[in-house]
C-alpha cells in the first residue's frame, strides 16, 4: 500500500477517534460550568436562608422586646404559637401551651368593635398572677400552613386604663359636687331673693309716699344696698352655671339698635349722679334685626359699661357697636376716661374673683366675676373680647362676635341732611363726638364745640340750620347763646337729663324749640331734626318708652296671688293695687285651689293667677296641676298662670312651664316688668 493511502488511513482513524473525544471533552467542560452555577446559586440561596433567619430572630427579638403578648390558634381554638410575653403573662411554659385550648382567666370583658380591615379590638381584664390587668387585644385571620389561625396581639394598658377609670370616677364626683353646688346656690338664691324681694319692694313704696328729704335718703341707701346684693346674687348664678357647663344661648332675632340704646338709658342714672356722660352709638349699615342671644349680649353690655361708670370719675362712658371685618360680624366697643388699668393687671382682670384693684382695701367693691362672665359668654357665642388701656387714660373694652341679620331685616334710613349746617355746643366730648359722628354720616356738616363763649363767637359768623345745646352748659350759658342764635336758627334743641324735665318749660320761654332725652336715641335725633321748629314736643321715641302701659284703676284685671310669705304678700298687693288691678291673697297652695274654684263657682273667675313656685303642703306646681285638671273636667276654659319664682335657673323655668304655668316672674319684683306683664294679661283679656 503505498505510503499516501498509509496515511489517508491513518488520518481518517485519527478523526474517527478525536470527535468523540472532543465532543466528551466539551461536555465535560459545559457540566463544569452547570456545576460552578449551581454552586454559586447554592451558596446564594443559604445565604439569602440566613438573612431571613436573622431577620425573623430579630423580628421576634423586636416583638418580645415591645413586651406585646402574641398567640395563635387554629380553627379549633388550640394554640399554635405564643412568644416569651404571653408565656409570661400566664406563668406556664411554652410546650405546656402548644396544642392546649388554654384561656386566660377573664374578671371583665370591654367592648369590641370591629375594624374597617376585619381586626376585632377590644379590652379584657384577666387574672394573673401578679393582680388583675387589664389587655387591649387586636385579633385578625391570618394564613397559615394547614389553614387559616386567629393572631391575637396583646397590650398591656393596665395604667391607661386604671387612669382613665379614675378620671372618670373623679369626673363623676366632680358632677356630683355641681349638682349638689347647684342645688345649694339654688336653694340659697331662693332664700335671699325671698327677703331681698320685700325689701326692695317695700323700698318702692315707701319712695312714693310722702317723705323727709333725710328718711328719702336713707330709703334711696336701703335700696341701693339691696340692688348691688341682687346684682351679686345674679353673677354668683350666673358663674355657677358656666362653671357647671350649663351656659345655653337663646338666639332669636332682636333690634340691636334698641338694646344697645336701651343698655345706655337704663345706666344713665348710675353715670348722671356722679356727672358722667354716657352715650352710644350703633352704625347705621347695621340690620335694624339681628339673630342672638339679645339676654346674654345685654348683661355683657351691662357688666362693661356698669364697670366702666364704676371706675369713671370724670368724663364719661361711649358705646359703639360697628361692622366686623367678616360678614355677619359686630364689633362693639366700651370706651371710658377713668382711671385705666396696668398692663401687669390687664390680663388678671378676666380671671375668676379677679379685680386690677385687688388689695384688702381696695376702693371698688364687686365680687371680681362680672369681666370673667362676659368672656365666657363671648366666647360662647364664638367672639373673643380684649381690652386697651393705661393708668389715667381710661380703658376700652372690645368684643366682636357673629350676629347674622334676620329674615327679611332691613338697614336703618337716615335722614337727608346734606348741606345743612349744625353746632353742637357739650363741655363733654364723648357724647358730642358721638352725635357730631352720626350727624356727619347723614350728611350734615357739624361744628362740635365745648366752650359756650367759642360758640357765642362762632355763631355769627355762618348761617346754621340747627343748633344743639346740651344742658349741661348751665341756664346762664344757655340764655347767653340764645340771645345770639334766637331769629337766625330754626331748631333750636336742647339735649336734657330726664331728671331735669323740670326746666322745660323755662328752657322753652328762653328760647328753646324742643329738646331731647339723654342718652339720646338715634331715631329720636332723626325725627327731631326732620320734624320742623314748630314740633315742640318731646320725639316720640323718648317719652313712649317711658310711659308704662299700666291699666287704669278701675279697668284693671281680677288676680289671685299665692303667696305664702307675708311680707311678699303685702308688697304684691300694694303693687297691684297701685297699678289699678283688684288683687285676692291665698296664703298657701290649698287655699289658692279653694278661691280659684270658688270664683269659678260665683261666676267671677280670676283674670290671673299669680303662682308662688315654693309653698308648704300644697306647692304652686301641685297648685297649678290641680287647677289646670278642674279647667278640663269643667269647660276647658283656661286661666291664665304666672309662676312667682326666686329661682332664675332655666330648669326651674322650664318646670313651671312643664306644670301649666304660662310663664314666670322672678323675685324680687320689677315694678316696671310686673306692669308690662300684667298689659299683656290685659290686652290679652280684651282681645
Amino acid at each position: 500500500m503505498p505510503i499516501s493511502e498509509v496515511l489517508i488511513v491513518a488520518f481518517g482513524v485519527a478523526v474517527l477517534v478525536s470527535v468523540p473525544a472532543f465532543w466528551l471533552f466539551h461536555r465535560n467542560r459545559m457540566l463544569r460550568a452547570d456545576l460552578f452555577l449551581l454552586e454559586r446559586r447554592t451558596e446564594e440561596l443559604a445565604d439569602s436562608n440566613w438573612e431571613l433567619k436573622e431577620t425573623d430572630e430579630r423580628a421576634r427579638g423586636f416583638l418580645e422586646a415591645q413586651g406585646d403578648f402574641i398567640l395563635r390558634r387554629d380553627t379549633d381554638g388550640r394554640i399554635t404559637y405564643a412568644n416569651d410575653a404571653f408565656c409570661r403573662l400566664t406563668g406556664r411554659a411554652r410546650e405546656a401551651l402548644l396544642g392546649s385550648d388554654f384561656i386566660l382567666p377573664l374578671i371583665a370583658q370591654g367592648d369590641s368593635a370591629i375594624s374597617p380591615d376585619n381586626t376585632r379590638v377590644h379590652d379584657q381584664k384577666i387574672a394573673t398572677g401578679e393582680g388583675p390587668r387589664w389587655i387591649a387585644w387586636r385579633e385578625a385571620s391570618v394564613a397559615a400552613e394547614h389553614g387559616t389561625e386567629i393572631q391575637s396581639v396583646g397590650r398591656d394598658v393596665t395604667d391607661r386604663t386604671e387612669a382613665e377609670l379614675a378620671l372618670g370616677e373623679a369626673r363623676d364626683h366632680s358632677e356630683i359636687a355641681n349638682r349638689a353646688k347647684s342645688r345649694f346656690l339654688t336653694m340659697v338664691s331662693h332664700e335671699i331673693r325671698t327677703p331681698l324681694n320685700g325689701i326692695l319692694g317695700m323700698a318702692d313704696l315707701l319712695l312714693d309716699t310722702t317723705l323727709t328729704p333725710e328718711q328719702i335718703t336713707y330709703t334711696k341707701a336701703v335700696k341701693t344696698s339691696g340692688d348691688t346684693l341682687l346684682s351679686l346674687i345674679e353673677e354668683i348664678l350666673d358663674f355657677s352655671k358656666i362653671e357647671s357647663g350649663r351656659l345655653d344661648l337663646d338666639a332669636r332675632a332682636f333690634p340691636l339698635v334698641t338694646l344697645v340704646e336701651e343698655v345706655a338709658e337704663l345706666l344713665a342714672p348710675r353715670a348722671q349722679a356722679k356727672s358722667l356722660e354716657i352715650a352710644a352709638y350703633v352704625d347705621d349699615r347695621l340690620s335694624e334685626q339681628v339673630v342672638g342671644d339679645a339676654t346674654r349680649l345685654r348683661q355683657v353690655l351691662l357688666n362693661l359699661a356698669g364697670n366702666a361708670i364704676k371706675f369713671t370719675e370724670q368724663g364719661g362712658v361711649g358705646i359703639t357697636v360697628e361692622p366686623g371685618v367678616w360678614p355677619d360680624e359686630i364689633t362693639i366697643r366700651v370706651r371710658d376716661t377713668g382711671i385705666g388699668i396696668p398692663a401687669a393687671q390687664q390680663e388678671r382682670i378676666f380671671r375668676e374673683f379677679e379685680q386690677a384693684d385687688g388689695g384688702s382695701a381696695r376702693k371698688f367693691g364687686g365680687t371680681g366675676l362680672g369681666l370673667s362672665i362676659s368672656q365666657r359668654i363671648v366666647e360662647r357665642m364664638g367672639g373673643s373680647i380684649a381690652v386697651e388701656s393705661s393708668p389715667g387714660s381710661g380703658s376700652t373694652f372690645s368684643f366682636t362676635i357673629p350676629l347674622a341679620s334676620a329674615a327679611d331685616s332691613k338697614t336703618f334710613a337716615p335722614p337727608d341732611l346734606n348741606n345743612k349746617a349744625m353746632m353742637i355746643v357739650a363741655p363733654g366730648a364723648i357724647e358730642a363726638s358721638l352725635l357730631a359722628r352720626r350727624l356727619g354720616r347723614w350728611g350734615a356738616k357739624t361744628c362740635a364745640v365745648s366752650d359756650d363763649r367759642v360758640a357765642g363767637a362762632v355763631l355769627p359768623e355762618r348761617e346754621w340750620d340747627a343748633l344743639l345745646i346740651d344742658h349741661a352748659l348751665g341756664m346762664d350759658a344757655i340764655n347767653a347763646l340764645l340771645a345770639v342764635a334766637r331769629h337766625d336758627i330754626e331748631q333750636r334743641i336742647v339735649l336734657i337729663p330726664p331728671s331735669a324735665r323740670h326746666e322745660l318749660p323755662a328752657l322753652k320761654q328762653a328760647g328753646i324749640t324742643s329738646y331731647l332725652i339723654k342718652p339720646i336715641r338715634a331715631a329720636s335725633l332723626a325725627a327731631r331734626l326732620t320734624a320742623g321748629a314748630d314740633a315742640g314736643g318731646p320725639a316720640d321715641a323718648d317719652d313712649a318708652a317711658e310711659t308704662p302701659a299700666w291699666p287704669l284703676p278701675g279697668k284693671g284685671l281680677s288676680i289671685l296671688v299665692a303667696e305664702d310669705n307675708d311680707i311678699n304678700a303685702l308688697l304684691a298687693r300694694a303693687l297691684l293695687a297701685k297699678l289699678g288691678h283688684r288683687p285676692t291673697v291665698a296664703s298657701s297652695g290649698a287655699a289658692a285651689i279653694e278661691s280659684w274654684q270658688a270664683a269659678q263657682t260665683a261666676g267671677t273667675p280670676y283674670d290671673l293667677v299669680l303662682m308662688d313656685v315654693h309653698m308648704p303642703g300644697i306647692d304652686g306646681f301641685e297648685a297649678t296641676q290641680r287647677i289646670r285638671a278642674a279647667e278640663a273636667e269643667r269647660d276647658g276654659k283656661r286661666t291664665r298662670i304666672i309662676a312667682l319664682t326666686a329661682n332664675a335657673s332655666t330648669d326651674d323655668r322650664e318646670a313651671c312651664l312643664a306644670a301649666g304655668m304660662d310663664g314666670f316672674v322672678t323675685k324680687p319684683l320689677d315694678r316696671e316688668k310686673l306692669a308690662e306683664m300684667l298689659a299683656d294679661a290685659a290686652a290679652m283679656k280684651a282681645a
